[in-house]
């Protein structure tokens, strides 16, 4: 992702005045060229300078733009022409925000989530998901004076066409979807909630004891979605979905991530250059995984955050190994407490066991269709005896951790 970081770097470094006065000296010349030219004209031209990495073509590009007010649409049409093409390479609304914010500034995110609402609105039906990635884009609108705006859908439309392929992970919108389904399963809005109240409450042991419920509620739905297929089997095969895996200590909470994937019957695939994992599974264990990662984050960096605490109240400063190594320590000690409620719930009933087992080899299958090349990472970090310690005392709370060491697969 060089060129998206560049792309950021673009951003900062045109903010100065040698841009504006590029601008200024560009805007003169180009005005007449756009009045001859046309809009789709201009901004033909202006998106050129988004296949080289000099910040000065891009000044020249935003200059133009600038100087002809009837190009606006035209440059608003190709904005939502990137995005429809990024739509059929893989990628979702929530990727492109994420990629946004990793290397460019709030204004291009919300530059950007402009185009993802005005590209879907064309649509009768979007995919499952997709509703949810909408609704958490910004909806504050950038206002700025014409060049500036200029610059930040250049740089936006720089980032954009230097994105790579994804392997899909669902519909692209437009294609044939299957019938919409009323609400949420009433399982998953229980463990919605026990997990909501754990993150809300003060108290440890509340909190543990909220979190391991919703564990094997995760765990029992699991077991009878493997039921229903062992009594009639369904053409139904593992699917996939990516969650953001963002720094800092971005190698922990992959590890945490796949902890709660492998004891919920699915494999994580860490990307660390594009700062997600994507979860294979059946789809029924697919967003239980992404809500019980989310809220033993949550958790987490609020027992960090005491932890830290007390570590100022002794004298001792924070640092950045503390933070590791808790982290560390967090996600290794929840992942073997998850895998023992997952055994716990699956021995209660061992005749779905083959059943079981036949779901998981399914969802190796599909991963490593997926992912062909991945390869199995140790990894190396700081490391704090009194962050592990208080990592490990922060995963017992929470009432649900792995090996002394992680492993993840990238």
């Amino acid at each position: 992702m060089s060129g998206g970081r560049r792309a950021g770097k673009g951003a900062g470094d045109a903010g100065g005045g040698r841009r504006t006065g590029a601008g200024q000296g560009a805007g003169s010349a180009g005005a007449g060229d756009a009045g001859r030219a046309g809009p789709a004209a201009t901004v033909e031209e202006a998106l050129k300078a988004l296949y080289g990495n000099d910040d000065r073509a891009l000044d020249t590009a935003a200059s133009l733009l600038a100087a002809d007010p009837s190009a606006d649409a035209e440059l608003s049409r190709r904005g939502e022409e990137f995005v429809r093409s990024l739509w059929a390479r893989g990628w979702q609304p929530a990727d492109l925000v994420r990629m946004a914010r990793r290397e460019l500034s709030d204004e291009h995110v919300r530059l950007l989530s402009g185009i993802v609402r005005a590209e879907t609105a064309r649509y009768e039906r979007l995919p499952h998901r997709w509703g949810a990635q909408l609704d958490a884009l910004d909806q504050d609108v950038w206002t700025a004076d014409r060049f500036s705006y200029a610059t930040g859908v250049l740089e936006l439309y720089r980032l954009l066409v230097r994105l790579p392929r994804l392997d899909a992970v669902g519909p692209v919108p437009g294609e044939p979807l299957p019938p919409p389904v009323a609400g949420e399963p009433r399982t998953l809005s229980k463990i919605r909630a026990l997990l909501a109240k754990a993150e809300a409450t003060t108290y440890a042991e509340e909190a543990e004891a909220l979190t391991a419920k919703a564990q094997e509620l995760m765990a029992r739905h699991s077991l009878d979605e493997a039921s229903l297929a062992a009594g009639a089997p369904s053409p139904e095969t593992p699917g996939a979905i990516r969650i953001g895996v963002d720094a800092p200590y971005e190698q922990a909470k992959a590890i945490l991530l796949d902890a709660v994937a492998t004891a919920n019957h699915c494999r994580a695939v860490w990307n660390e250059g594009l700062g997600f994992s994507t979860v294979v599974g059946f789809e029924a264990d697919l967003d239980p995984v992404e809500l019980l990662y989310t809220s033993l984050l949550v958790q987490g960096t609020a027992a960090m955050t005491r932890a830290e605490a007390e570590q100022r109240a002794g004298g001792r400063k924070r640092t950045k190994s503390f933070r590791q190594s808790f982290f560390l320590a967090y996600a290794n000690r929840l992942g073997a407490r998850l895998s023992a409620t997952s055994r716990r719930v699956a021995a209660e009933a061992p005749t779905l066991l083959p059943a079981l087992a036949t779901r998981e080899v399914a969802v190796t299958t599909r991963t490593d269709e997926l992912f062909p090349e991945t390869r199995t990472s140790r990894v190396r970090a700081a490391w704090d005896e009194a962050g592990w310690s208080h990592g490990t005392s922060a995963a017992d709370r929470a009432g649900l951790g792995a090996p002394p060491r992680g492993e993840i697969r990238s």
